[in-house]
């Protein structure tokens, strides 16, 4: 889905570093010494790169290390909404700057990108509550293999250059930010979260078929049937119940089988 731009939304601002950190944690250092947001920070290494769970995200030159800050004016409830709309943001971003892999593209809930299944980025989004039920900070951190991948991890990832469609880390990040803007411009000032939801399922991997979802103590298994309308998976299982599934991990079953998913990895 193409989105035409209003020009009512605010154009971004960009810093570009060497090497730092965390982008993330630069975007919510700048936060807290007042910026007022939709400001991208960028940086060709990270030192101290960060996944979910505090995981350690590998951050070598050539890739993509980028993170955005907003400020929100929706309720801190609303704040998962944009893990949506960052993945279909990052889709059509690499979708345009990849043709070669534009086929291959599928999105893995809540927002893993996948080419042929295998994961060829990672966003993570993490926010800071104000007084009451609103948001005073968000941040969505973006990391994109480039140019390399990192070894040694229990699920299939990729980069760009091995898929054949190599793409330099300055030249993606310039059609992911107006693709962003674009994708947020909906979500704020045009059609809502319905029109990202529309999207997101468009390009949703393993959409009516059997998945596995893991939770800290469980794991709820039946097939992936919608995503609700506040971005909750909603799994049909083998009793017939819906079920609706607000965080975990979600494993796909391997070709051939419909009751024993395999793991195609977050990070």
């Amino acid at each position: 889905m193409r989105r035409r731009r209003s020009g009512a939304f605010n154009q971004p601002r960009v810093l570009q570093f060497g090497s730092i950190d965390s982008t993330s944690s630069e975007a919510f250092r700048r936060a807290e010494a007042g910026e007022a947001g939709h400001l991208w920070i960028v940086a060709e290494r990270q030192l101290k790169g960060r996944g979910r769970r505090n995981r350690a995200w590998t951050s070598e030159r050539g890739n993509l290390y980028a993170s955005v800050l907003l400020r929100p004016p929706v309720p801190a409830t609303r704040a998962g909404e944009l893990s949506f709309v960052a993945a279909v943001a990052l889709y059509d971003a690499i979708a345009v700057a990849a043709p070669a892999v534009a086929g291959k593209l599928a999105l893995k809930w809540p927002n893993d990108l996948l080419i042929s299944g295998r994961k060829v980025s990672g966003i993570l989004l993490e926010s800071r509550a104000a007084a009451g039920a609103s948001l005073d900070a968000l941040v969505i951190g973006f990391g994109v293999n480039c140019a390399s991948h990192p070894r040694g991890v229990d699920y299939p990832v990729t980069d760009l250059a091995s898929e054949g469609a190599p793409v330099l880390p300055a030249g993606l990040f310039g059609v992911l930010a107006a693709e962003f803007s674009a994708a947020y411009e909906t979500w704020t000032l045009g059609e809502g979260f319905a029109a990202i939801r529309s999207a997101w399922l468009a390009r949703a991997a393993g959409l009516g078929a059997a998945i596995t979802v893991r939770l800290p103590n469980r794991e709820i298994r039946g097939i992936f049937e919608a995503l609700g309308p506040d971005g909750a998976l909603a799994v049909r299982g083998a009793d017939g119940a819906l079920r609706h599934i607000a965080a975990g991990e979600v494993f796909f079953a391997p070709a051939g089988s419909a009751s024993d998913p395999s793991p195609q990895g977050l990070r």
